[in-house]
């Protein structure tokens, strides 16, 4: 795991060569074992590298790196899973090298020399992002993992086309134009993240997973991203082609595919463990780690006083159960409150899911015993763990049947009810041990049911903290996410499976992902997850519904898979997720920083939102009335990162 940027003058006497350096010392945090930078002043080109060192702890790993030829240059962040068989196989075709050392990039370096850059990423097995420079044929070309796992802005500032690992590291660049994009900014109200490709900053973008880039010049108006692998034509095809597999077939298949991705992303010269929230995906993958490491693996997990929201007690039982070395970090409202000034700097664009409070802890927890970490992301995408895949239809089921104008009404008395006696209600069902915060995601769902007119709808509304007509943004539409796209939502017939198509593409690349990738970067740990080795993907793809959802549950095989290895009984509970009491602290320990960011005056001064309308929603959370944490949390996100940059 590392940083890379890179610029390319359009005037080879505008490149600044090591002026530039500030660019990579921004992004510091991502490598701090290792520095460099390599220019080539007769064409503008600059390329900048920071190295966490994972594999091959030599120099021979330096980045900037050299093809066998001398022709490529390339920066490179990411790990190469199956690199040691892509050696293998162009030593059988008499294509290898002689090899300076064993790091993955001198790997993908021979191999795009010897395969071209397109067939290469179809080879390879890994999550990265990277720039290419051919010093022959003169173009610059960026690429990123298929599910986006590693992160890569580019833009065009001015006279100079830039990229980077995080924004920060473009920002650096003295021609770097500041200019906030007001559409990301009702993306990020909308939906607590912003959607790729826009960023935050307009004229950078990201490039989508999947994709490559290749420039011919720096103004080369032509070159647009060009997918190598794709997620729908993956789920397309799985489903048109579903395995034909009893139960115990299907189960001992996936077993096998997963079994293989955890074994080869246990590659590493450095420590290595886990992160184990005691849930089905993350014990699976402590599961299968242990059952093929010869010592116990270390494993991390986090806890919270407040007892709905902490799980750390099932994940130390299931830890027992298979033998890890466990650590749990048990965490109080001040090492949570302490944690949200920085949330800023390690999100470089503004970011609101509020579980990347506990996320940033727990990854700094595990990097003081582990350089790397395996993670259990993806499984619910992947195998149908999100509540909205079964709760969904069972409601449209109801709903449809309920004319429209008396399902606003049945919404408009039921958020009446949950704001009485300043919420008593919505409290009380908060309390309930049935599901965590329950009493405000009964207020949400009250609130959404009156414009829903189909289960597209319902599955949408369930994704949006605001409503299209609410979002407080003064220009800017969200209209450019997927979300809101639905002329380009994937052509899939089963509404279960085009959500989980839809979250494959929308969520996890741009909250989940991201989410783990800064807080991860941030403690300099590299994290992985096997879930998102593509063949597990495409295995996931070709299993029929019924060994997904099955019995009112979700992730049915992969249950089935983890009773081989922990009992049942260490793993049912109900689904909680890495929440954090939200509304209780805004009401409570964060009530005059969030104060401060929602002040009218400020609002009015940087115009871009409606003062009112938030002052109101803000006046209506202290109150007790409703619940609106969530929904607040993302203006002070913004608020916040506006504060660190000075508007």
């Amino acid at each position: 795991m590392c940083g890379i940027a890179g610029a390319w003058a359009k005037d080879p006497k505008d490149s600044l060569g090591d002026a530039l350096r500030p660019m990579a010392s921004a992004i510091s945090h991502r490598g701090p074992d290792d520095g460099g930078i390599w220019t080539d002043p007769e064409h503008g080109i600059t390329l900048l590298h920071r190295r966490l060192a994972i594999v091959d702890l030599s120099p021979a790993g330096h980045q900037p790196m050299a093809s066998p030829s001398g022709a490529l240059m390339i920066v490179y962040n990411g790990e190469i899973y199956n690199h040691d068989e892509l050696r293998g196989k162009l030593a059988r075709q008499g294509l290898a090298p002689q090899w300076r050392g064993h790091s993955d990039t001198e790997t993908l370096l021979a191999c795009i020399e010897s395969w071209g850059v397109e067939r290469t990423l179809r080879e390879a097995v890994g999550m990265f992002a990277f720039g290419l420079w051919d010093r022959t044929k003169r173009t610059l070309t960026l690429a990123r993992d298929r599910f986006g796992e590693k992160p890569l802005y580019y833009g065009r500032q001015g006279d100079q086309f830039l990229f980077g690992s995080e924004l920060k590291a473009l920002a650096a660049h003295p021609a770097f134009e500041r200019r906030i994009n007001h559409d990301a900014v009702a993306q990020l109200l909308r939906y607590n993240y912003v959607a790729g490709p826009q960023s935050i900053w307009s004229g950078v973008r990201k490039l989508p997973p999947g994709t490559l880039l290749t420039l011919r010049s720096v103004d080369d108006r032509d070159a647009v991203p060009i997918a190598y692998w794709s997620l729908v034509d993956t789920a397309l095809n799985g489903i048109a082609n579903p395995l034909d597999l009893d139960d115990g077939a299907a189960t001992d298949h996936l077993e096998a595919v997963l079994k293989k991705a955890v074994c080869g992303q246990m590659m590493a010269d450095v420590p290595l463990g886990a992160l184990l929230s005691g849930g089905v995906d993350s014990s699976l993958i402590v599961a299968l780690m242990q059952s093929q490491s010869t010592r116990p693996v270390r494993t991390f997990s986090i806890g919270f006083h407040e007892k709905r929201f902490d799980e750390s007690g099932h994940a130390a039982l299931v830890a027992a159960h298979l033998g890890t070395d466990h650590s749990t970090l048990m965490m109080t409202a001040d090492d949570v409150l302490n944690a949200v000034p920085r949330m800023p700097d390690i999100y470089d664009e503004p970011f609101a899911d509020s579980s990347q409070l506990p996320t940033t802890l727990v990854m700094a927890l595990a990097r003081e015993h582990v350089t790397v970490a395996l993670s259990g992301d993806a499984g619910d995408e992947l195998f149908g763990g999100y509540n909205r895949y079964l709760f969904a239809p069972k409601l449209w089921k109801s709903l449809r049947l309920v004319p429209a104008p008396l399902r606003s009404i049945v919404a408009q008395i039921m958020t009446k009810a949950l704001s009485l006696n300043g919420g008593s209600l919505s409290h009380a069902l908060d309390r309930l041990p049935i599901h965590s915060n329950l009493g405000d995601k009964a207020y949400k769902l009250a609130a959404r049911l009156g414009p829903v007119r189909s289960i597209d709808d319902l599955y949408a509304s369930m994704l949006a903290e605001w409503g299209l007509a609410d979002v407080p943004v003064l220009s800017g539409s969200s209209y450019h996410a997927l979300i809101d796209d639905r002329g380009a939502w994937p052509a899939i017939a089963d509404p279960v499976a085009r959500m989980m198509a839809i979250d494959s593409v929308s969520y996890l690349p741009d909250d989940i992902l991201v989410k783990v990738d800064r807080a991860a970067m941030a403690a300099s740990l590299e994290t992985r997850a096997p879930f998102l080795d593509h063949r597990v993907v495409e295995a996931a793809w070709t299993l029929p519904m019924h060994q997904k959802l099955r019995d009112g549950r979700g992730k049915w095989v992969l249950r089935e898979i983890l009773d081989r290895y922990v009992p049942r009984t260490l793993i049912e509970r109900p689904k909680m997720g890495f929440g954090v009491p939200i509304n209780d602290w805004l009401r409570g320990p964060l009530k005059g920083w969030a104060s401060d960011l929602l002040s009218e005056d400020r609002l009015r001064r940087q115009g871009l939102l409606d003062a009112e309308i938030v002052g109101h929603q803000w006046r209506d959370h202290l109150s007790g009335r409703r619940q609106l944490g969530s929904r607040l949390w993302s203006v002070l996100m913004l608020q916040a990162w506006l504060d660190r940059q000075g508007m």
